[in-house]
């Protein structure tokens, strides 16, 4: 529960590396992340230390980090933090910083990505036939199909068949609104 969350943001350093395991598949890749400061002195940016982290991806994330990883490129990882210490026979004490990854994505701030949805396409979207949602319609309400209008009309008769049904609807209307108002109460008048 107690977790270091941090959001990295520098290049990859290496290639992933894709493995297949008993708990699914794992992939790695080293990350750099080089601060810059302003050097007052030749009044231009300058590099200063670059810290390197092991990223661990798992399961989907490490399928998709491997299809769309190359070295150099900028990359924003968010996973949990980890330092290790490693004491090898006849060395020093080794600690590396690795990065249990969360979330990874290329660093538009620097570049453009194109997105393409990876897994198993639902075969109900598949269908050629299907058509389009209509995103305008509310929740619940169908779509509407065009009306088709026959080649052999002519855009004059289009609408002057529409100019005919609106003027029905008015007709229409305006014969019923006097009973409806008729049986209407008055609104209360308004105090301000």
């Amino acid at each position: 529960m107690n977790e270091t969350m941090i959001c990295a943001v520098g290049n990859v350093a290496t290639q992933p590396v894709f493995r297949e395991t008993a708990s699914g598949p794992v992939a790695r890749f080293r990350l750099a992340v080089t601060s810059r400061y302003w050097n007052r002195d030749k009044a231009m940016w300058a590099d200063g230390h670059t810290n390197f982290f092991t990223v661990w991806a798992n399961r989907q994330l490490a399928t998709n980090a491997t299809a769309s990883l190359s070295v150099g490129e900028p990359v924003i990882v968010q996973g949990r933090l980890k330092v290790r210490t490693e004491t090898r026979e006849g060395q020093q004490g080794r600690t590396s910083a690795d990065l249990d990854a969360v979330a990874i994505g290329h660093d538009l701030a620097r570049g453009t990505s194109a997105f393409r949805r990876a897994g198993r396409p639902d075969p109900q979207q598949a269908s050629p036939d299907r058509p389009e949602p209509a995103w305008e319609n509310r929740p619940g309400e169908g779509a509407k199909e065009p009306e088709a209008v026959e080649p052999a009309e002519s855009v004059e008769a289009v609408e002057a068949s529409e100019v005919a049904d609106v003027a029905e609807a008015v007709a229409a209307t305006t014969a019923a609104e006097p009973a409806a108002t008729a049986q209407q109460s008055p609104e209360p008048a308004m105090v301000t």
